[in-house]
């Protein structure tokens, strides 16, 4: 097993704090949050060590992964510390608002010689994984059209996410997962166009954007932060092709707090065939799978390749390329 530290202990440092107890590959030492309430009431609950101090955490931690669950703009700082370390690196999504920080990242955690991922759960998401595989396999034919949604209400449990600085807004924090899942189906994009609603505090909390990929499949990916209140958490990928579409839906509460009583389904349809519901095992969570895969890297000394550093500093290229379209009205092509 791999011993393991986590630094936030918020709503998604808890959703990683469970998958790394339901794990048979993690040891969770520790949990590390500036709000001691909060931070020890999660530690005390997986019987694991407290610390209000990430570097008090890493002197006197026997760990060799640190799972980084802060806000945003306390990504940069916690991963630089880590790899200053030499602790192995996860960290929430978006990893950092700007490519300079993410090249800073990248250069300190290569220099340091640990592995670094992002923590992209729907690369793990089961019946996103099962429709990849079903493309891998020419199962689609030629793709005629490709649709994702990501709808939900504005998160409200911190301030934080209304500062397009701290958070990047519905473009980075939402829209982000859907173009990173975009380009792990098609690869490498050539041409964005977008458009957007900005909030009075200056985030893009709703954003629809056109992506060309080099391979000539066009995608377009919606996303909104500010749903109307009561409206349920929503994702949608529609891929249709000549032979086959497949449509994922998932409805939950808000925000996902309560996945185990989402509503999710992915249905195929088929020239000539009846329509039918495919079965896909769900038992296990995503953040745990995602977790677990990381683990699995680190104690082989092979570096994650379901979501590569540099693959992750492309999402952002594109998420500014797509904020360029939104501010300009013009489409952007990406060299």
């Amino acid at each position: 097993m791999q011993k393991i530290a986590i630094i936030g202990g918020g709503f998604i440092g808890a959703q990683h704090a469970q998958a790394c107890n339901n794990s048979e590959r993690l040891d969770l030492v520790a949990i590390c949050d500036v709000n001691e309430d909060s931070g020890k009431a999660l530690a005390d609950k997986y019987g694991c060590a407290f610390f209000s101090s990430a570097e008090a955490m890493l002197l006197e931690c026997d760990i060799a992964i640190v799972d980084i669950c802060v806000p945003t703009f306390l990504h940069k700082q916690n991963i630089l510390l880590a790899a200053k370390y030499k602790k192995h690196i996860v960290c929430e999504k978006p990893v950092v608002l700007t490519l300079e920080d993410m090249d800073e990242i990248l250069s300190a955690t290569k220099t340091a010689g640990v592995m670094f991922m992002a923590a992209q759960v729907i690369r793990f998401w089961p019946e996103y994984v099962a429709i990849k595989d079903m493309y891998d396999s020419g199962d689609f034919g030629e793709v005629k059209m490709v649709y994702f949604n990501r709808l939900a209400q504005h998160p409200n449990w911190s301030q934080w996410h209304t500062d397009p600085n701290k958070s990047g807004g519905g473009l980075f924090d939402l829209h982000l997962h859907d173009v990173d899942a975009a380009t792990y189906f098609f690869g490498a994009v050539e041409r964005v166009y977008a458009v957007g609603w900005e909030s009075k505090s200056g985030c893009y909390n709703y954003v629809v954007s056109s992506l060309t990929f080099k391979s000539g499949i066009n995608a377009v990916i919606e996303g909104a932060w500010d749903m109307t209140e009561n409206y349920p958490f929503t994702m949608t990928m529609r891929l249709v092709g000549e032979a086959r579409t497949a449509e994922y839906s998932m409805t939950a509460g808000f925000n996902l707090e309560d996945i185990s009583s989402s509503r999710r389904s992915l249905h195929l349809f088929e020239n000539g065939k009846a329509p039918k519901e495919a079965k896909i095992d769900i038992s296990e969570d995503a953040y745990q799978t995602q977790l677990d895969y990381f683990a699995k890297c680190v104690s082989s000394g092979t570096p994650p390749a379901i979501i590569t550093p540099e693959q992750s500093r492309e999402v952002i290229r594109i998420i500014l390329a797509i904020e360029q379209s939104i501010k300009t009205g013009c489409a952007v092509i990406l060299e």
